[in-house]
Formats: structure tokens, C-alpha cells, sequence
């Protein structure tokens, strides 16, 4: 990922809304949530939600998946995973013991498996 894909994102999540928009929707992985339900949940106007969303799917964070009358939104996770890939790449300077209690701290839901003995 490139400085400016990555300004471009954190740009786009630098507003109250649209932290809050991506946050829900990260919540809401893997069904993602129609538009006029986010803009009921955020307490926006759907226009103004429009245009949040907008600024989202042009910075590679969010997309926008049409179902009969309801578009559904869902975050690019690929392209979330490469942003925060990006962030940590040089985290620590490659010191696996300094990273240990980040790594732990970005994967709650995915906690390490336990070793096994045999």
C-alpha cells in the first residue's frame, strides 16, 4: 500500500461520522447493513450519510453492494487489512517480545491456539 492510499483512509475516518459509520460496519462483518438503517443508527440524514459513504468507498474502506432497493455496506476488509498491515509493518523494529502485547491487543477475537503437548 502507498502513502497516498493510506492518507487517503486516514483522511477518511479523521471525521466524527464516518469513525462512527466504519466502526458499525466493522461490527456488522459479514452482513454488512443496508444505508437507510446506518443513517437511523448514526442519527443522520440519509443525504448526508451519502455523502460520508462516498468519501468511504473512495478512500477503499467501505463498499456498497446493491439488494433489490437497499444498497448494503460492507468495510473492504482486504484493503483494511493492508492499511493496518501498513501502520505495523515496521512495529518494534522486528522485536517479536516489544509486539507481543499489541498483536494480543488487535486480535481479541482471534486469541492465539493453545500449544499442544503430546
Amino acid at each position: 500500500m502507498d502513502d497516498e492510499k493510506v492518507l487517503a483512509a486516514l483522511a477518511a475516518l479523521s471525521q466524527a461520522t464516518r469513525l462512527h459509520c466504519f466502526r458499525l460496519l466493522v461490527g456488522a462483518e459479514p452482513t454488512g447493513v443496508a444505508a437507510g438503517e446506518l443513517a437511523r443508527r448514526l442519527g443522520v440524514p440519509q443525504n448526508t450519510l451519502s455523502a460520508h459513504l462516498s468519501i468511504m468507498a473512495n478512500a477503499g474502506l467501505v463498499k456498497g453492494e446493491r439488494h433489490s432497493r437497499s444498497i448494503i455496506y460492507r468495510v473492504d476488509l482486504a484493503h483494511f487489512r493492508e492499511l493496518v498491515l501498513f501502520l505495523l509493518k515496521d512495529c518494534c523494529g522486528g522485536r517479536a517480545d516489544v509486539c507481543a502485547a499489541l498483536i494480543a491487543d488487535i486480535t481479541p477475537c482471534h486469541p492465539p491456539e493453545a500449544p499442544v503437548h503430546g
